[in-house]
């Protein structure tokens, strides 16, 4: 696989030289166009002013710029999408030297009411989503949430590995699919999602005749007049009768256009981003199920939604001042509004599954991309027994790789034990290793790569108390908003996946007697539930749950030292439990006298 920074640097450069090159061209044909616009105008003068030149050649100006507007428009398109091409391997390199944090939308909304989603840092400023994030509609965006947000299926989490193997090369995809979803506005997509699930709106079936036959006798009313073969008077009465029939739906007709008004906004975007994708041959099952599901009674939607767009067009040309009085009075308003409604009608359904393919296509470029950026990462074995959790040269992914340390682990299984108490002095490491620990499943379990050398683990359902935090507003301390958490996590232990547990300084807001016996019962509840999992103390006290009868725990630590005044750690997990404590040490290194 080629090195991901050579390859990016390689693909930049190129960028901007094409940028380069299309600015080139940009700054002729605008210069070309000034220079046509000027001769136009003096044209004019001389065709009918002084009459010293014939009419045709304003007019062949005209029309020469009108040509040259045309290509100048494509060419600012190319210019454009360049542009975002250039942005696409920029940030790339950013997050292959680490400089990502805070430059890409956070998915903070995503983390209301996830039972882990604050404990192990999954959205938010810094967090495993800003990370993967690629994405730009929220179609996709949201879907990227969904997949970090809950542990899919085995069968689904290995067809995910298949997929993204599959997408991992295909740098040209995935700069398409980045390139083209950038050109929204905002990049959403939710508007025409909501568009497509409102009851669509139904006309008589012979009223579309009726208004075309209306507008066809005012189209022969009007030639007729103009040759002298009918009176004059007969037109406005005409227009009054064919005006106030349509007005019969006058109503129905402004809803169903005043609805399209904003949506067609994303219509542009959609169908760019669906071509490409039926453009693309995959061979991976879940990649060739994608694609297939696109197609709509055997038709493309992008050739659904070409037709819309040109209903939309016509519709927005009904604006022109020179056209709109035409329109008017041919009733054309009136009848794109039954096209409109009627194509709503047959196709609307179909939108959340095209959006949907879009949001699972963009997910799955963001994860690939993870993976080309991290050639290194295998994708985890994943079993179909368990509980179990074998990581060995384990590391947090969002750590940067020159300073991140890697841990063996074993968890569950036939060797491994249930639960491992983990204690260790202020700052040794604690509960990054839990976050570590989880940030782990959470890709693998979504069919990402892990950051480590070889995982093997079963399907799991998370529990963590690593962020709690008491409320005024509730009347909740912090002691009682931590045993709630873990009530929700014994909960969640009985249910039919294996649960592996992650529980920060457990009930650390009371004595340590009651911590001791409190501790005890609720691993020896999760244990005899089938969990595994870790629990980190300061509580010396709690180091002796391994030696309780039942309770399958072993005791592990990390270790700090003090040189010269300055606290070191070394972060390596290593058996027993911690000999000493630094909390005396760090208060005296703030300057503190105790």
């Amino acid at each position: 696989m080629d090195d991901p920074r050579a390859e990016y640097e390689r693909r930049l450069a190129d960028r901007r030289e094409r940028i380069a090159a299309l600015d080139r061209v940009n700054l002729l044909i605008s210069n070309v166009r000034l220079t046509l616009a000027a001769a136009g105008a003096t044209l004019l003068w001389l065709a009918f002013v002084s009459r010293a030149v014939s009419p045709a050649w304003p007019i062949a100006v005209g029309v020469g710029f009108g040509i040259l507007a045309v290509v100048h428009a494509k060419q600012l398109n190319r210019f454009e999408r360049a542009q975002a091409a250039e942005r696409v391997y920029a940030r790339g390199l950013d997050r292959l030297d680490d400089r990502w944090v805070g430059t890409g939308r956070d998915g903070a909304a995503f983390t209301e009411d996830h039972p882990y989603a604050d404990d192990l840092d999954l959205f938010g400023r810094g967090s495993l989503f800003e990370r993967l994030n690629t994405t730009r509609t929220e179609a996709g965006e949201t879907t990227l949430a969904a997949w970090l947000s809950a542990p899919a299926a085995r069968a689904e989490v290995l067809a995910r590995q298949q997929a993204l193997d599959e997408l991992r090369p295909l740098l040209d995809f995935r700069e398409d699919i980045a390139v083209l979803a950038s050109e929204s506005p905002v990049g959403r997509t939710g508007l025409l999602a909501r568009w497509s699930r409102t009851p669509p709106t139904r006309f008589p079936p012979a009223l579309p005749v009726l208004l075309a036959g209306l507008a066809a006798v005012t189209i022969v009313l009007a030639v007729v007049i103009y040759r002298d073969l009918a009176p004059p008077g007969l037109w406005l009465p005409w227009i009054a009768l064919t005006i106030g029939i349509a007005s019969i739906w006058r109503r129905p007709f402004h809803d169903v256009l005043h609805a399209i008004d904003t949506p067609d906004r994303d219509l542009g975007l959609v169908s760019e981003l669906l071509a490409r994708l039926e453009s693309q041959r995959f061979s991976s099952p879940r990649l060739v199920a994608l694609h297939d599901a696109l197609l709509t009674a055997g038709v493309p939607p992008s050739v659904r939604i070409a037709r819309l767009r040109s209903l939309v067009s016509w519709l927005d040309s009904t604006h022109n001042l020179m056209f709109a009085p035409i329109a008017y009075i041919l009733l054309l308003r009136s009848q794109l509004a039954i096209a409109i409604a009627r194509w709503h009608e047959a196709y609307g359904p179909a939108i959340a599954e095209w959006l949907h393919a879009i949001g699972e296509a963009e997910a799955f470029a963001a994860l690939a991309t993870y993976a080309y950026e991290r050639p290194d990462d295998p994708f985890p074995i994943l079993t179909e027994g368990g509980p179990l959790f074998d990581a060995e040269e384990l590391t947090h992914p969002l750590l940067p790789r020159a300073i991140a340390v890697r841990n063996d682990l074993q968890l569950g299984g036939d060797d491994g034990p249930r639960v491992i108490v983990l204690s260790g002095s202020n700052m040794s490491g604690k509960s990054t290793f839990l976050r570590t620990i989880g940030v782990n499943v959470v890709l693998a379990l979504a069919g990402a790569p892990v950051a480590a050398r070889r995982l093997r683990l079963s399907p799991f359902v998370l529990g963590a108390t690593l962020h709690i935090e008491d409320s005024l507003q509730a009347g909740r301390s912090r002691f009682y908003a931590e045993i709630l958490r873990i009530r929700t996590i014994v909960d969640a232990a009985r249910g039919p996946l294996p649960l592996l547990f992650l529980l920060d300084e457990i009930l650390h807001g009371t004595n340590s007697y009651d911590r001791r016996i409190g501790a005890d019962g609720i691993v020896r509840a999760l244990v005899g539930f089938g969990a595994i999992g870790l629990i980190t103390t300061h509580d010396l006290a709690l180091a002796e749950l391994p030696a309780t009868p039942g309770s399958k725990a072993v005791n592990m630590h990390f270790e700090d030292r003090l040189e010269q005044g300055r606290m070191l750690f070394d972060y390596r997990l290593r058996p027993g439990v911690v000999e000493h404590s630094n909390a005396l040490a760090l208060m005296r290194a703030v300057g503190l006298e105790v």
